[in-house]
Formats: C-alpha cells, sequence, structure tokens
C-alpha cells in the first residue's frame, strides 16, 4: 500500500477516534474545528478526509457498525462457545474500544440529522445473516425454542429502535450497555428451549 494512501486511512481513524472522544463530551455539538484540534491537524486537512459534519457522521456511523461486524466474527469463529453463547453475545457484541461510547445520546440524530438517523436505522435492521444462521442452527440443535425467527428479529429491532428515538433511557439514568444486556437476555431466555 502507498505511503500516501496508508496516511490517508490513518487520518480517518484518528478522526474517527476524535470523533468517538467528543461525541462523549459534547454530544452532536462537537465541531470540525473540535476535531481538528483534537486530531493535531488543521481544519484544512479535515476537509481534505471530510467535506463536512454530515460526511463525517455518516462514516462514523459506519465505523462504529463495521467494528461491531468484525466482534460478531470474533464471536463466530470462538470454538469455546456454544450455539446458545454464540446468539447471547452476537445480540449483544460491542467491540471493547466502544465501551465509552455514550449512546445514550443517539437519539438527538433523529431530528438533527434525519439522513443519519435512517442510516443508523438501516444498519440497524440490516447484517442479520450471521444470527439468523445461528438461531436456526440453535432450533436444529434443540437448543432453541422453534420461534418464528422473522419476529424476533422485529422484537430485537423495535427494542433497540427505542432506544435511538427516545429519551428513554436518559430519562431513566439506564445506560445504553444495560438496557441492551437486558434485552438480549430477555430475548434469549425466550427463545431457550428448556
Amino acid at each position: 500500500m502507498p505511503k500516501s494512501q496508508k496516511s490517508t486511512e490513518e487520518l480517518r481513524e484518528s478522526i474517527m477516534q476524535a470523533c468517538i472522544t467528543l461525541f462523549n463530551k459534547k454530544g452532536l455539538k462537537f465541531t470540525m474545528d473540535d476535531v481538528a484540534t483534537h486530531c493535531h491537524i488543521s481544519k484544512k486537512t479535515m476537509y481534505v478526509v471530510f467535506n463536512d459534519k454530515e460526511e463525517l457522521f455518516l462514516a462514523m456511523v459506519d465505523y462504529l457498525f463495521d467494528g461491531i461486524k468484525k466482534s460478531e466474527q470474533e464471536v463466530i469463529n470462538d470454538l469455546s462457545l456454544s450455539t446458545l453463547d454464540k446468539i447471547r453475545k452476537i445480540l449483544g457484541v460491542m467491540p471493547e474500544s466502544y465501551k465509552e461510547i455514550d449512546f445514550e445520546k443517539l437519539y438527538l440524530l433523529k431530528d438533527k440529522y434525519p439522513v443519519i438517523y435512517k442510516k443508523v436505522e438501516k444498519r440497524l435492521e440490516s447484517g442479520w445473516d450471521t444470527t439468523i444462521a445461528l438461531l436456526e442452527q440453535g432450533q436444529k440443535e434443540g437448543v432453541v425454542k422453534p420461534v418464528n425467527i422473522l419476529l424476533v428479529k422485529l422484537m430485537y429491532e423495535a427494542a433497540v429502535e427505542q432506544f435511538f428515538q427516545r429519551d428513554i433511557l436518559v430519562s431513566n439514568k439506564i445506560s445504553y450497555q444495560k438496557a441492551i444486556d437486558e434485552v438480549v437476555d430477555i430475548v434469549v431466555e425466550g427463545i431457550r428451549k428448556r
């Protein structure tokens, strides 16, 4: 890989990490100047990589979801886990580097950045192939009840979308991770064959 291409990729990575840090501190109110300052680069350099804040946020959505997909693959490849354990981990997967992200603030996207919110919704609703295959495998193994997998998917998506559509987590002082853990527990215990 050419050095200039690698440095652009490293710059994008640095910018994404800065966005996560700034999002945790300021929510959606951080500026391109804030990101440039945090990365020790000029604002002009920022605009070489991203045209505007919306493009930056769209890239951040992909960055976050791509990280989740990578963590999902690690769960799938973990031969020490049973199928039921893999289902539980896949539904609640969160890369270690994302543990500090304040997901409770994501509900603010809906009104301020509807295009970005739609992308979050789309990413939540897609990429279920691995999970569906695990649920089907669990049914074949007899560890998952013969439930309608589409309904399991819809219930899970609806719960997570509610976290993003309203300030329900913030107003009830529930962390995103705790909320996801409880939803996963409810879903897995509901489908587990006894």
